[in-house]
Parts: C-alpha cells; sequence; structure tokens
C-alpha cells in the first residue's frame, strides 16, 4: 500500500481527489474463499489488473477527469475477512491509474478462512459505498464462483440495499475444467440464476459470466465498460458546436 500512496502523491492524484466531484463510486468485492486456490487467485487479481487497463475500460474511467470514478477493491470469504486491498482512490489521471493496476498486480494472496459469506460481502461492500455519498452513482460489483454458506442470507440482506440507491451487480465465474463440457454451462447458468435472484440490487443490475477463472479479465472488462456510466451533463465537444462529447 506503500507503494500506491506514494504513485499517488508523485502524480498529484491524492490532491485532486480532495478538490474534485465523484463522477462514480465503484467498490469491487473479490471473492478469496476456499474454493478459489493460489492459481485462480492470481488470474482474479491480474485479471481485474487487466480489465482496468483494457483501452476501452481506460477511456471510459478517464475521459471525465475533472469528475472521476472513485475505486476500492477489498476481498471476502468468510465471516471475519474483509480485507481492503485498495481503499478509496480517485482516479483522476492516467498516472492514477496505471499506479492502482501495478498495486493489483503486486499483491500477494493473504490467509483466509474457506467459508464464503456472500451476504456479508454485500454488508461490506455497501459500508465502503456509504463513504461516497457526493458520489453521483453508487455501485458494488461482487465476484463469486459460489453460493454462500455462512451469514445472513444474501436474498435477506437485499432489502436492506433497496433503499439506499445503490447498484449491485456480480461477476459469477464458473468451473475451469473443460472436461466437464456442457455441464459447465449448466453449472454456471444455475450459479447465475442464484446471483440474479439472490444478490443484485438495482432497475439497471446485471449479472455477467466468465466461464471460468482463465476467463475472467475478458469478463470482467465488458463488465467494467458496461457499468462505467459516462454522464456529460454540462459538457460539450471541443470545436465548441454544443454537441456532447461521444465515447
Amino acid at each position: 500500500m506503500k507503494g500506491l500512496a506514494a504513485a499517488l502523491l508523485v502524480c498529484g492524484g491524492l490532491a485532486g481527489a480532495a478538490e474534485a466531484a465523484c463522477r462514480q463510486a465503484l467498490a469491487l468485492g473479490l471473492d478469496v474463499s476456499g474454493s478459489v486456490d493460489a492459481r485462480e487467485y492470481r488470474l482474479q487479481m491480474d485479471g481485474l489488473a487487466a480489465a482496468l487497463d483494457h483501452p476501452k475500460v481506460r477511456q471510459a474511467i478517464l475521459i471525465l477527469p475533472g469528475t472521476p470514478v472513485d475505486l476500492l477493491v477489498y476481498e471476502w470469504s468468510g465471516p471475519e475477512d474483509p480485507t481492503v486491498i485498495l481503499p478509496w482512490t480517485s482516479v483522476t489521471s492516467a498516472p492514477v491509474l496505471d499506479a492502482i493496476i501495478g498495486q493489483l498486480r503486486a499483491t500477494d494472496r493473504r490467509q483466509a478462512t474457506p467459508g464464503t459469506a456472500l451476504g456479508l460481502a454485500m454488508r461490506e461492500g455497501v459500508a465502503h459505498l456509504a463513504e461516497r455519498s457526493e458520489c453521483w452513482k453508487r455501485t458494488l460489483d461482487l465476484s463469486g464462483d459460489g453460493k454462500s454458506n455462512l451469514g445472513p442470507r444474501p436474498v435477506d440482506v437485499k432489502p436492506e440495499i433497496a433503499p439506499t440507491g445503490i447498484t449491485i451487480n456480480a461477476l459469477v465465474i464458473g468451473a475451469d475444467a473443460p472436461s466437464l463440457g456442457d455441464l459447465r454451462q449448466g453449472e454456471i447458468s444455475a450459479l447465475s440464476a442464484y446471483f440474479q435472484h439472490n444478490v443484485i440490487v438495482g432497475s439497471d443490475s446485471f449479472v455477467e459470466t466468465a466461464l471460468g477463472f482463465e476467463d475472467y479479465a475478458d469478463a470482467m472488462a465488458r463488465k467494467l465498460e458496461r457499468e462505467l456510466e459516462t454522464l456529460m451533463l454540462g459538457q460539450v465537444s471541443p470545436e465548441g458546436s454544443g454537441d456532447p462529447i461521444k465515447q
């Protein structure tokens, strides 16, 4: 975390964060439960870094630096394990985004209990987003490869979240083994339906799917591109035509 803080100070990101309005607060919760092994953890962390570095995602994040996107990343598994690995950071410039990507790629796995406390992971993300009440839109992005088996049921947590105006989207990760063939499609369809019914919140919420951790980077890039709404209020084209800037 010290390396990230130093990089942000060098590029002036921390100063800009205090002055800029927040277009969107995006909290990303990553599943590090017992079903995620060391290889899958690395694919997930590097996949998020690669997705943030995707050209279309970079453009969506950086297109309005005066009203930046705020990012936070945390890991979740059992009830005692939520850990922030990237604190709230306003992405006011390309160097700030590059520092975040570097931090994610340098993050090592910590010890965590094997349980899957998905309801508590929802509450954890919402608590972080409550710190960004001034942002125009607040989104929780939860990744997971299994159903909840500890703590409150996600379906019972959803009614707590609906009145807050926070959107919860999900990235569902299916089995990695190609030998399962068509069974993989059935497995991920069932898990997607579970997240659709029990986890996501908001009128524009959705579930993205990754057919294994090998597909995580591409799935996350698709998801981020869809989530990062660029609000163009008051913006005009560089030629002064008065037309909204197009992505």
